[in-house]
């Protein structure tokens, strides 16, 4: 397997994100690769915020919310998934695949010995962490989702998701600092430009073009039979406390799919509803809904409270 590393020098001065990087390189099963993370704020037994993210995003799209987080006394730990931010990037497609993502996820869990959990997820960052339960549902108290979904592969795609994976498909280079330009149009150039960083030339984009073409589709998809027993666990077994915010413009995952998978929530509130939120709703309002989050957990004082 040829492995590639993007060099550090393109993540130097980026806008906003201030965050000191870590790595392991010895993940059981996955020797041979470096896995970057943030691990910021508490020390070890504090409560745990696990950010995971999206495609073609990294741990950069939650740090507006990291700050939030530390307030409130937690630990954040926001992982670059292989193909992604910091982390090595396996230079062929078929290299990845959806229990090759998730083994990555458990297996970080368990190294870094996380408890108190709360699962803070949006894009593929829910379709991968909304399964991770399943293995230990001990360690998991809280569930903060936003534009994601659920993959069980016995429900039709949506055409937003399926006309993203067909310019995904015909675009083995995908402008990612455009993408996030257009999905949050008040980005700074600076700001799209740092979701580039990861990503030098072609070479360095395998994890991006594999994504879309993984989610599942059909029953006996990778990840699917998986995705159906968290859906159940979900609606029967969940017993935290849970938030959900919407990005409302976003036309992959926004409204109709977010009210499918707050139905499936034993127990989740109304959503927060971003109006003009997009896809990358962290973009758009990554502090409000960090605080409105915690505030709903009492895990941070409200305006009230501290008045």
């Amino acid at each position: 397997m040829t492995i590639l590393r993007t060099p550090d020098e393109r993540f130097q001065h980026l806008p906003s994100y201030p965050f000191a990087p870590h790595y392991l390189g010895d993940l059981p099963g996955l020797e041979g690769l470096r896995l970057h993370y943030l691990d910021e704020g508490g020390p070890p037994g504090a409560p745990v915020a696990l950010c995971l993210h999206g495609e073609p995003s990294w741990s950069y799209l939650y740090r507006t919310m990291i700050p939030v987080f530390v307030e409130a006394g937690m630990r954040v730990i926001a992982p670059d998934l292989f193909g992604f931010g910091r982390s090595d990037k396996p230079a062929e497609d078929s290299a990845y695949s959806f229990d090759f993502h998730r083994r990555t996820l458990l297996a970080l869990v368990r190294r870094l010995e996380l408890r108190d959990i709360t699962l803070v997820v949006q894009d593929w960052g829910g379709l991968l962490g909304l399964t991770l339960p399943l293995e230990a549902p001990e360690r998991y108290t809280r569930l903060i989702a936003m534009n994601t979904a659920l993959a069980t592969g016995d429900l039709p795609l949506g055409p937003g998701f399926l006309a993203w994976r067909a310019h995904a498909a015909a675009h083995r280079d995908l402008d990612v600092a455009a993408l996030f330009a257009q999905s949050s149009p008040g980005l700074s150039s600076e700001v799209a430009a740092a979701y580039a960083a990861p990503f030098p030339d072609v070479r360095f984009k395998a994890g991006v073009r594999a994504f879309p073409q993984l989610v599942p589709d059909r029953p006996d998809a990778p990840g699917a039979e998986l995705s159906r027993r968290a859906r159940v666990w979900w609606q029967t077994e969940w017993a935290g406390q849970s938030f959900m915010a919407v990005g409302m413009r976003d036309g992959v995952l926004g409204p109709a799919a977010m009210a499918y998978l707050h139905s499936l929530i034993r127990g989740c509130p109304p959503p927060l509803e971003i109006p003009e939120g997009g896809h990358f709703v962290q973009e758009d309002a990554g502090e409000l809904i960090a605080r409105r989050a915690l505030q709903s957990f009492g895990l941070l004082r409200t305006p009230a409270q501290e008045g």
